[in-house]
Protein backbone atom coordinates (compact mmCIF):
# COMPACT_ATOMS: atom_id res chain seq x y z
CA UNK A 1 0.00 0.00 0.00
CA UNK A 2 1.32 3.41 -0.97
CA UNK A 3 0.41 5.13 2.30
CA UNK A 4 2.15 2.53 4.46
CA UNK A 5 5.39 2.79 2.47
CA UNK A 6 5.24 6.60 2.36
CA UNK A 7 4.55 6.76 6.11
CA UNK A 8 7.62 4.64 6.77
CA UNK A 9 9.78 6.78 4.45
CA UNK A 10 8.67 10.04 6.08
CA UNK A 11 9.17 8.61 9.56
CA UNK A 12 12.71 7.46 8.76
CA UNK A 13 13.77 10.61 6.91
CA UNK A 14 12.46 12.96 9.58
CA UNK A 15 13.27 10.71 12.51
CA UNK A 16 9.72 10.94 13.87
CA UNK A 17 7.43 8.27 15.24
CA UNK A 18 5.57 6.49 12.45
CA UNK A 19 2.29 6.87 14.39
CA UNK A 20 2.56 10.66 13.94
CA UNK A 21 2.19 10.31 10.18
CA UNK A 22 -1.45 10.09 9.07
CA UNK A 23 -3.23 10.78 5.81
CA UNK A 24 -4.56 14.02 7.33
CA UNK A 25 -1.14 15.18 8.55
CA UNK A 26 -0.31 18.64 7.25
CA UNK A 27 3.19 18.34 5.85
CA UNK A 28 4.39 21.67 7.19
CA UNK A 29 2.25 22.29 10.29
CA UNK A 30 1.93 18.76 11.71
CA UNK A 31 5.14 17.15 10.52
CA UNK A 32 7.33 20.27 10.52
CA UNK A 33 8.76 19.82 7.03
CA UNK A 34 10.51 22.78 5.48
CA UNK A 35 10.97 23.20 1.73
CA UNK A 36 14.24 21.23 1.72
CA UNK A 37 12.60 18.33 3.60
CA UNK A 38 9.76 18.30 1.07
CA UNK A 39 12.21 18.16 -1.84
CA UNK A 40 14.07 15.28 -0.18
CA UNK A 41 10.85 13.35 0.44
CA UNK A 42 9.72 13.89 -3.15
CA UNK A 43 13.10 12.72 -4.46
CA UNK A 44 12.69 9.56 -2.40
CA UNK A 45 9.15 9.16 -3.74
CA UNK A 46 10.42 9.50 -7.30
CA UNK A 47 13.09 6.88 -6.71
CA UNK A 48 10.80 4.45 -4.85
CA UNK A 49 7.95 4.54 -7.35
CA UNK A 50 9.91 5.30 -10.53
CA UNK A 51 8.03 8.51 -11.26
CA UNK A 52 8.93 12.11 -11.99
CA UNK A 53 7.22 14.87 -10.04
CA UNK A 54 7.17 18.21 -11.83
CA UNK A 55 7.58 21.41 -9.83
CA UNK A 56 4.07 22.60 -10.73
CA UNK A 57 2.64 19.37 -9.26
CA UNK A 58 4.14 20.09 -5.85
CA UNK A 59 2.36 23.41 -5.37
CA UNK A 60 -0.94 21.88 -4.23
CA UNK A 61 0.60 19.39 -1.83
CA UNK A 62 -0.45 20.17 1.73
CA UNK A 63 -1.12 16.79 3.37
CA UNK A 64 0.24 13.27 3.27
CA UNK A 65 -2.98 12.30 1.44
CA UNK A 66 -2.03 14.77 -1.32
CA UNK A 67 1.29 12.98 -1.78
CA UNK A 68 -0.47 9.60 -1.88
CA UNK A 69 -2.90 10.92 -4.51
CA UNK A 70 -0.02 12.22 -6.61
CA UNK A 71 1.76 8.86 -6.46
CA UNK A 72 -1.46 7.04 -7.39
CA UNK A 73 -2.01 9.37 -10.35
CA UNK A 74 1.56 8.96 -11.58
CA UNK A 75 1.69 5.18 -11.23
CA UNK A 76 -1.49 4.33 -13.15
Amino acid sequence: MIFEKLKQMVSEQLDIDVTNVTLDSDIKKDLGLDSLDIVEILMSVEEEWGIIVDDDETEGIKTVADVVALIQKKTK
